[in-house]
Formats: C-alpha cells, structure tokens, sequence
C-alpha cells in the first residue's frame, strides 16, 4: 500500500466531551482509547476551561482545536459527550463542514443525544465499524436587519431563535408576519421560531406543541404574551417567518440555538426561513422518537394495550 493510500484511509474524528465532571473526564478517555485502538485519530474540542484536559493522562496528548469554522473539517462525524448544550454547540461545528453529528448523553434529559452513557462501548464500536445510518434534520436560517433594513447579522439554528426582550421592566412590542403579510401585534417577552428538532426544547417549556422530527414545518411560539390570540402557529416549511420590534421599543436580541447572538436594536427585523442545509444527524438504532419521547420526558403509559391483531382480537 503507498503512502498516498495509507493517508486516504486515515480515519479521523472531533470528540466533543463536556469536561464539568470527573465522570465525564472518564468517558472521554474510554472514547479516545477505543478509537485510538482502532486506528482513528481523534482531535478534542477545547473549552474555555482547558484544565480538565491538562490533567488526563490521555486527552492531553491528543490534538486540540477551539470552536471554529473549521474545527471538524476533514472528519468523518463529530462525537459529542455531554447534554443538550454540548450537542447544540458541537452540532455548530458539525453543521459548518457538512459532517455527521453523534450524541452520547451524560447530562440529565439529553433529548438530542442518541444514546446514553452506559452503551457508550457499544456506540463506539459501531462507529468503528460505520455500523450507523444518517438523517438529516431541518435547520432555519436566520436574518436580523436594522430599522433601515440594513442587514445586521446572520446565522442558523438547530433548535430555534429566540427574539428576546432585554428590557426586563417591560415588553418588547412585536409584529408577526408569516409570507409578507401581517398575523398580530402583542407585547411579550419574546417570539420562538423552532424547527421540528427545537420543539422539545424552549418552545416547549413556552407552552408549543411538541413536532415529530420527520415533519417539515415551521413552529411560531410567543413567550409570554400579553394578547388574546398568542397561540403557538405551525407554517409551512416554504413558508418566511418575520418578528418586527416597533421603533419605539426597548433593544431585543435574536439568539440561536442559546448560544449565537444577534443584537436587535429598536425597530429591527427578524426573517427566518427553512435552512440552506441540514444538520446530519447519526442513527445507532431504530427506536422511534414515540418511545424517545416516553423515555425522556417520563410520559405514564400504564394501562396501554397496543393494537389488536387477528391473533390477538
């Protein structure tokens, strides 16, 4: 085999661990002692804290980077330890380059992760073997223009954006537009634009509807409004969502996925559309998001029968 060839098959992988715990310290020095086992080299995400990995014998010597653009190019996934807030933000470096995204949770609901922590031996065995299947999951891009309909940022997200109110005194008056035309004015805290994905998240804790991931639409969630018809919309996913600050109200900020602000200055506008591009998420198993559901948010099903069959009338 030359050396070209050797460098083709050289398998490489972005560990993505959430370092806030010794036991997390310890599933990331499994993980990377599997896939080193294996002949895959593993690069490690580095925090703000980089102490935890100075003090393993293990992670230490594997190569860093920082949350960048680039930090996962030339990777065949992005494997994430940790919760929710870790997926999110290693979904951010999946999504730049157009990898796959794993989640093995070590938080408390972990609803992004794939599997728990107790499996992790059988997770990384299957990523050896490429023994998974990818989805895609719908994503929203996000544009923020000024008073003068100036562009002022621009982004996307997993989960949702967030128009947030940065005037905890009083409300942020909010216009909201579906397709070019006006649906209500109210006051409020905030408006949520979620995908699918993002419904189990803050839109849900607002009191939306929870969207089984397989369907493309988009999810309108105000946050506690003052208004009588503030009820959460589905639209299309063809369809542009648009939050309007008035002039005359306090500053607002468009936050993405919980961690990629946007400043909204008074009079700003925020378009959301269904995203250019797919976050590409990996499958161990065949579960349903039914029994996702059931499992993380504890749902009481006693009593279910399921459903009869000529064997079982």
């Amino acid at each position: 085999m030359t050396e070209e060839s050797v460098a083709a098959e050289q398998r490489h992988i972005l560990l993505v661990p959430h370092t806030g715990r010794s036991k997390n310290i310890d599933a990331a020095e499994r993980t990377a002692e599997l896939l080193d086992s294996a002949g895959i080299t593993v690069r490690v995400l580095v925090h703000q804290d980089g102490r935890p990995l100075e003090g393993s014998p293990v992670l230490s010597r594997l190569s860093r980077v920082t949350h960048t653009a680039d930090a996962a190019e030339g990777c065949e996934l992005v494997l994430v330890l940790g919760g929710d807030g870790t997926f999110l933000r290693a979904a951010d470096l999946a999504h730049s380059v157009d990898v796959p995204v794993l989640g093995i949770n070590l938080g408390h609901v972990g609803f992004l992760a794939e599997w728990e922590v107790e499996s992790l031996d059988v997770a990384i065995r299957r990523v050896i073997d490429r023994s998974y299947r990818v989805e895609d999951r719908m994503t929203v891009d996000v544009t923020v223009l000024d008073n003068d309909l100036e562009v002022i940022g621009r982004g996307w997200a997993l989960n949702e954006v967030s128009v947030e109110n940065l005037n905890r005194r009083g409300v942020l008056d909010a216009i909201l537009e579906v397709d070019g035309r006006p649906v209500s004015s109210f006051g409020c805290d905030g408006v949520l634009i979620s995908t699918p994905t993002g419904s189990t998240a803050y839109a849900f804790s607002a009191g939306g509807p929870v969207l089984w991931p397989e369907l493309d639409a988009i999810l309108v969630v105000p946050n506690n409004a003052h208004a009588l018809f503030t009820k959460p919309l589905v639209v299309s996913p063809h369809s542009t969502v648009a939050v309007e600050s008035n002039p005359e109200s306090s500053p607002a900020m468009a936050v993405m996925d919980g961690f990629r602000p946007i400043p909204m200055p008074p009079g700003s506008r925020v378009e959301v559309v269904r995203g250019s591009r797919p976050v590409r998420w990996v499958r161990l198993d065949d579960s349903t998001f039914t029994d996702r559901l059931v499992t993380k948010l504890r749902l009481p099903i006693s009593g279910w029968r399921g459903p009869r069959t000529q064997k079982n009338p």
